[in-house]
């Protein structure tokens, strides 16, 4: 195969309108000048048109990964649609966020999600909890340029480190300059582009003479398993375990509430919420097509012959795969542009999210209280720019593309979620729980192996096998990880507060101040917000009748 010129070029104009799309955008920042700085760069002033609100909302989640990772999951004979549960499961992990999770961390006004975190629990917690998203976003952003790579080396035949810097470079550089309004104006005509390219090629790829009625093999499939695939008994555990990681996994993340904290209301922030879940449910459809599609094809009257690209494992290919041999070139082309908007759309939200938490929450808090406006934008750059090159770097290492995406979340699920809910709804919970949790949570998870990285477990859970020479946990372990830390910071949280305060414990050893903690719980509900409306509304008056 040479070198399609044609089609890099065309990629390369794709890069240019988006980077002219940032750079653009950025002028909004420049005007919000009366504001601060480093608040309108990390969550857009608070004043977020709806429609771009929700355009960036859903564009976060519908990442190179998120595309791929689906059709590649749709084609396995092994798995199959009945195991695609990330549209389901970030479209409710949406609703679940827009419902419960919104409210307070607008009442409080805050600009990241470790604030809520670092104001009841410290600064050293803090900087303990401030790894797993970091480690997520980083991932995610490799898992995203891997797939990007792969796709332009299939299409373009072009080397995929080519792709990865050349991608990495540009999602930095206008993430640099603008802040959340580059990202958002960017994410608008990235999702646009995504799903009109990838909708076009699917009718291509259906009707190609080597691709059988997918409605057909939906059922019966010669080649190879139904592509609605199947559940065994055995691994029902697993898959509840996994559905629940997605739901209550992807909120504790800061690429989502940087869009609902930017968001001019709370009703309005709660809307993009609902919409982006629904959004990304309706995006996921195209891949589900099109890893039908590639279950359905003879792919021994393509030009890629057999054995087939499971038997070579190269499933993790399967989108670019059928764009290049279903499709024809000129419109392959338009698939490949989608697969690159779709890694800036995702990139640069990570790189935003671990750029700002680092700025807001480690550098501003607790390495420079005293700093500048001018000083946490530069810090913000500078992380983003390291970021983003450790997440080029891990992309040309990346083995799988689903395992090094569905991976990046879990530390995020089992150790930041419970410290999350404690901190905005157990306010009586404090550090040494908080501590406790964490550790607990971390062991207990280390301990439980990692089949991606083929790390065997020591704790072996109920129905614990070994699949092709590797360990696999089909109990919901990650649950159970979950749920022990969330028990764990609520209950050590007020056994140290009953020992030090029936003098068990000394006083002195009482580092964190635990029976000093004064901290009052804030209304989440909506009867406690009201009431605490009409209690203003009376001091009002009160104050007003006596002049």
């Amino acid at each position: 195969m040479a070198l399609n010129i044609s089609g890099l070029v065309a990629l390369l104009l794709f890069y240019a309108l988006t980077l002219a799309i940032g750079i653009w955008a950025s002028r909004k920042t420049r005007q919000k000048e009366h504001q601060k700085p480093s608040e309108v760069a990390m969550v857009g002033g608070r004043n977020m048109n709806f429609c771009i609100g929700l355009f960036t909302a859903t564009a976060t989640w519908v990442g190179g990964a998120y595309i791929n990772g689906t059709a590649e999951i749709v084609y396995l004979p092994s798995r199959g649609l009945v195991w695609v549960q990330a549209p389901v499961g970030f479209a409710l992990s949406l609703l679940v966020g827009g419902f419960f999770f919104v409210n307070p961390m607008r009442m409080r006004n805050y600009v990241t999600l470790m604030d809520p975190i670092q104001e009841m629990y410290g600064n050293v917690m803090s900087c303990l909890l401030f790894i797993p998203p970091l480690i997520a976003d980083i991932f995610w952003f490799a898992a995203v340029l891997a797939s990007l790579g792969a796709t332009m080396k299939v299409i373009l035949d072009i080397q995929g480190y080519v792709a990865i810097i050349l991608s990495a470079c540009t999602v930095i550089l206008y993430t640099l300059l603008g802040g959340l309004y580059s990202v958002a104006y960017t994410d608008v005509i990235q999702l646009i582009f995504i799903s009109l390219s990838l909708w076009i090629c699917i009718p291509f790829a259906i009707m190609n003479p080597a691709t059988e009625n997918i409605f057909h093999t939906a059922t019966h499939n010669i080649s190879q398993a139904p592509w609605t695939g199947k559940i065994e008994p055995e691994f029902y555990g697993r898959w509840f375990d996994d559905f629940l990681y997605l739901v209550l996994g992807a909120i504790p993340w800061q690429t989502y509430f940087q869009r609902v904290l930017a968001a001019s209301s709370h009703k309005e922030a709660r809307l993009i919420s609902y919409f982006s879940g629904l959004g990304c449910f309706i995006m996921a459809i195209p891949s589900v097509l099109i890893g039908a599609v590639a279950a359905s094809t003879d792919w021994n009257q393509t030009d890629y012959g057999l054995p087939t690209p499971y038997e070579r494992n190269e499933s993790a290919l399967i989108l670019p795969l059928v764009l290049q041999h279903l499709c024809p070139m000129y419109i392959s082309v338009g698939g490949l542009g989608a697969i690159a908007a779709a890694v800036m759309s995702s990139g640069d939200s990570a790189l935003l999210s671990a750029g700002s938490m680092f700025a807001h929450n480690i550098y501003r808090k607790i390495f420079r209280r005293k700093a500048t406006e001018k000083e946490v934008l530069w810090a913000m750059r500078i992380s983003m720019v390291v970021f983003g090159i450790i997440s080029a770097l891990l992309a040309f290492y990346s083995s799988s593309i689903y395992d090094l995406w569905f991976l990046s979340g879990e530390l995020v699920y089992t150790l930041l979620f419970p410290q999350l809910c404690c901190a905005l709804f157990l306010s009586s919970t404090n550090t040494y729980g908080s501590m406790v949790g964490f550790f607990l949570g971390f062991l207990l998870r280390l301990l439980a192996g990692e089949p991606s990285l083929k790390i065997p477990p020591v704790i072996c859970y109920p129905g614990c096998s070994v699949v092709e020479g590797i360990y696999v946990q089909l109990f919901p372990f990650k649950m159970v990880t979950m749920l022990v830390t969330l028990f764990t910071i609520f209950s050590t949280s007020h056994l140290a507060r009953f020992m030090f305060k029936s003098r068990i414990l000394p006083a002195e050893w009482d580092v964190c101040q635990v029976t000093m903690d004064a901290r009052m719980p804030v209304p989440f509900s909506r009867g406690e917000r009201q009431m605490e409306k009409i209690q203003n509304c009376e001091q009002a008056k009160e104050a007003c009748s006596q002049f």
